[in-house]
């Protein structure tokens, strides 16, 4: 960086006052917490860095006491009317977003009954052909041969069935569960007469997403617990409890505006009857 600045300088190095050569990589901050050697074109520099002090633990409890204070009176002075404002945002995009949602709920509607009707129809197809291959077993069986006959033919019949059910596995990575192969179907179906149709099932969800995330913020905000505003006589006591000279501070600030308040009331109220007894005496 020093080359860079100042054509000048033709060799830069830092080391410890032991010689030991400090990394380029180092930063500032690490640098300057000890005693280092600058050393430009062969002239080297002892640069004694300042002593770093340290807080002592009531420094910290202190700084901390006037930290939360702080916030408490930010938070007594702007968050409800923050609180407020924020809400009405939130209202009013899940408004927007549920009058861009209206058209695309409509449509998906009558898509899911149709695909529930489709996957329906195929699980009674299914049982169908079950019973077919049922009926032709026990047609074989007991009238056209005999049992010894075709027991090796329900046994490749049985192990042909296991082998559909793990090529569905290999094909689907899914365990072949009659519920899940449904829901399975219904998606594929639902897919596909919403691409015909013109649904846009990711603008859909996105939009769903966002939706449940502004009534959880809403709900969040209408919490009582999340204001985080006590009631005026648990802060006064807690004031007074205080030996920290910011809460006194806050106490002073909190009678000054009563005091004010009260001034601009009683001004009102002198000025009011001044104008009634000034209208009397004209009248």
């Amino acid at each position: 960086m020093l080359c860079t600045e100042d054509r000048g300088i033709d060799h830069v190095s830092v080391s410890t006052p032991t010689g030991i050569r400090i990394a380029s990589s180092n930063t500032i901050e690490a640098l300057m917490e000890e005693d280092f050697r600058l050393i430009i074109n062969d002239v080297c520099y002892y640069v004694k860095t300042p002593k770093q002090e340290k807080l002592s633990p009531e420094e910290i409890e202190r700084l901390s006491d006037v930290k939360n204070l702080v916030h408490q009176l930010y938070e007594a002075l702007n968050v409800e009317e923050h609180q407020i404002k924020k809400e009405r945002e939130l209202c009013t995009r899940l408004e927007e977003l549920k009058l861009e949602l209206e058209p695309m709920e409509e449509v998906k509607k009558k898509r899911t009954m149709n695909g529930k009707r489709q996957t329906n129809v195929l699980t009674w197809i299914g049982l169908g052909l079950m019973s077919v291959q049922f009926g032709i077993l026990a047609r074989l069986t007991w009238w056209e041969y005999s049992w010894d006959i075709m027991e090796p033919v329900t046994y490749f019949v049985t192990y042909g069935t296991a082998m559909a059910g793990y090529a569905y596995y290999v094909l689907t990575k899914q365990e072949y569960i009659l519920p899940d192969v449904k829901d399975r179907q219904y998606l594929i179906t639902m897919h596909k007469k919403a691409k015909k149709v013109g649904l846009d099932l990711e603008k859909y969800n996105k939009i769903k997403e966002q939706i449940y995330k502004i009534e959880h913020d809403l709900r969040r905000l209408r919490d009582p617990l999340q204001i985080h505003l006590p009631p005026s006589h648990m802060i006064d006591s807690s004031i007074k409890k205080s030996s920290n000279p910011f809460a006194k501070a806050f106490s002073i600030f909190k009678n000054k505006t009563k005091n004010v308040n009260n001034n601009n009331t009683t001004t009102t109220t002198t000025t009011t009857t001044t104008s009634s007894n000034s209208e009397r005496k004209s009248s």
